[in-house]
């Protein structure tokens, strides 16, 4: 037990696999680029004007106004969730990637690193594809609204490092459907993305915040996006470091057990 705690031991040759995977990302952009920047437009025009044409407004707020915020934070957890999952199976079952890796001076620790500071980065890409877009239709309030870039960072790597911890104890990649559809999919509908918290039982909404990590994402990224900032923003921060530490450091230390084995 006191090894799965225990602070792993990273260099800065976590560059390396983190520079490895932009490379295969630039190499292929044509399919990278189109999801976000689709993803957008498509939640925008069947939620936000679609649904928004029955449901005006949420406290005043236009209701493609309210689930802008949410389109972003849901774009942070996808990208970061399913690359460090189903991403980080194939390069290391599939591929063998992190065994011809492993073999130079890379450590597992800095192999692992890598990998969720490349899932980090992919949700900031696709918070920047998708800004322009949400901007465009006037969503969200510039120039504040790019604060969350940072943020989406941070969510990047928290939902990176939860991601990693089901790669590392997954059997076989079809194993790694459980938590998309178990975990990810009810946290998207539940987490004060398309209606607020609000409306829900106060049991499910004490469960909410403190057991969705996207609870907390969404609620920072709406104080920036319309803005309406409150002191609760410390609150959440707070959250998410604290969240995003414990499973990165729990991923590493899994992935060292079962790629040592």
């Amino acid at each position: 037990m006191a090894s799965l705690i225990s602070i792993p031991r990273i260099t800065r040759r976590a560059g390396k696999v983190w520079h490895r995977n932009m490379v295969v990302f630039v190499r292929t952009w044509q399919v990278n680029f189109f999801p976000p920047l689709v993803e957008a437009l498509l939640y925008l025009f069947a939620i936000g004007l679609g649904i928004g044409s029955y449901v005006h407004d949420i406290n005043g707020i236009p209701y493609v106004n309210f689930i802008a915020p949410a389109i972003l934070a849901i774009a942070v957890m996808n990208s970061a969730f399913f690359e460090c999952t189903y991403g980080s199976y194939v390069r290391m079952y599939y591929q063998k990637s992190f065994d011809a890796m492993i073999a130079t001076p890379l450590s597992i620790e800095d192999v692992i690193a890598g990998e969720l500071l490349w899932g980090a980065t992919r949700s900031v890409i696709y918070v920047i594809i998708m800004l322009p877009v949400l901007a465009a239709f006037g969503v969200i309030s510039l120039p504040l609204a790019l604060l969350v870039i940072p943020f989406g960072f941070l969510g990047g790597l928290m939902f990176a490092g939860i991601a990693m911890c089901f790669t590392a104890i997954s059997p076989g990649i079809d194993t790694l459907n459980y938590p998309s559809f178990l975990f990810i999919t009810p946290m998207s509908l539940f987490s004060g993305t398309f209606f607020p918290l609000t409306l829900m039982p106060v049991f499910l909404q004490y469960v909410a915040f403190a057991i969705l990590p996207l609870t907390h994402l969404v609620a920072i990224m709406r104080m920036f996006t319309l803005p309406s900032f409150s002191w609760m923003i410390l609150v959440h921060v707070a959250w998410i470091l604290v969240v995003t530490a414990a499973f990165c450091i729990l991923s590493i230390n899994l992935m060292r057990r079962r790629l040592i084995v």
